[in-house]
């Protein structure tokens, strides 16, 4: 069943693309101490806003740093940022719609209507209500995104629950006497992967542009740690006479998400049994 997921996946050209961006972005990032041919952090006053040459390859920003050794290290933020965020997510999203779906009764109603009023704020301005009261850094970032992305996928698994526990094999499990907690994460859990790990995938992409968002505004990652939107906010105080610092991050956000977003649509494709 995997090698024909694998081989369904590599079929899809645009997954296959959106493996090769994030491949090459995790690399990068894995890599920016070597790739990076300056000191992201030490600038140049006499050198300040000059546009990209053979020594400044993306330019130079206002106070006359590289900005190509701060887009590298910038991507470092941004996938860290989108993997722990969104893995803070899965597990309350998992963990609530198992328990609701399976549950029930007053237990689904109580989650669910939490969820219901988590929904009805919009949720950059959710985030940005919860940073406004502490210390804008890249640590409170990733929690607070990884806290209030969850809801979405807690639906999602409260509803493939609702459906794999009046199965066969559940109502088998439960004439045996399993203990309940076996049920939900040996038997239901992996039944419902699929749909968490294209909606995982997805959310990184997501997580990736409310991060850029809340640095633009000066409430997420602090200079003078590189990120791509932070640069963006030095950027569009001289967008006419320093083009590269908006054009260089806006790209480099806009592949990014592109990737993951190409990656999840693939996968969704991959796991639909009517594409088999």
């Amino acid at each position: 069943m995997f090698k024909l997921y694998i081989e369904k996946l590599l079929r899809n050209k645009l997954a296959v693309a959106g493996i090769v961006i994030i491949i090459i972005l995790i690399i990068i990032a894995a890599l920016s101490p070597i790739i990076a041919t300056h000191n992201p952090f030490e600038g140049n006053i006499l050198e300040r806003l000059q546009p990209p040459t053979s020594n400044h390859l993306l330019g130079t920003d206002e106070i006359g740093r590289d900005v190509f050794s701060r887009m590298i290290y910038g991507a470092r933020i941004s996938i860290s940022v989108g993997i722990i965020a969104v893995t803070i997510s899965l597990i309350i999203g998992t963990f609530l719609g198992l328990i609701s779906g399976y549950f029930g009764g007053k237990i689904d109603i109580i989650i669910m209507r939490f969820v219901d009023i988590m929904l009805c704020f919009p949720s950059f301005f959710l985030i940005l209500m919860v940073i406004a009261f502490l210390e804008p850094n890249i640590y409170n970032v990733m929690i607070v995104i990884g806290l209030t992305s969850w809801t979405g996928l807690a639906r999602l698994v409260r509803g493939e629950t609702l459906t794999i526990k009046e199965r066969d094999f559940i109502t088998a499990a439960k004439g045996l006497g399993l203990r309940k907690r076996r049920i939900i994460f040996v038997h239901i859990l992996p039944n419902v992967i699929s749909p968490v790990i294209v909606s995982s995938i997805l959310g990184v992409g997501a997580a990736i542009l409310v991060e850029s968002g809340l640095s633009f505004l000066g409430l997420g990652v602090q200079p003078p740690t590189p990120s791509w939107g932070n640069i963006l906010t030095s950027g569009k105080d001289y967008i006419h006479i320093a083009w590269w610092l908006s054009l260089f991050p806006g790209l480099a956000i806009l592949i990014t998400v592109l990737g993951w977003n190409l990656l999840g649509e693939g996968l969704r494709d991959v796991f639909d049994p009517r594409t088999n």
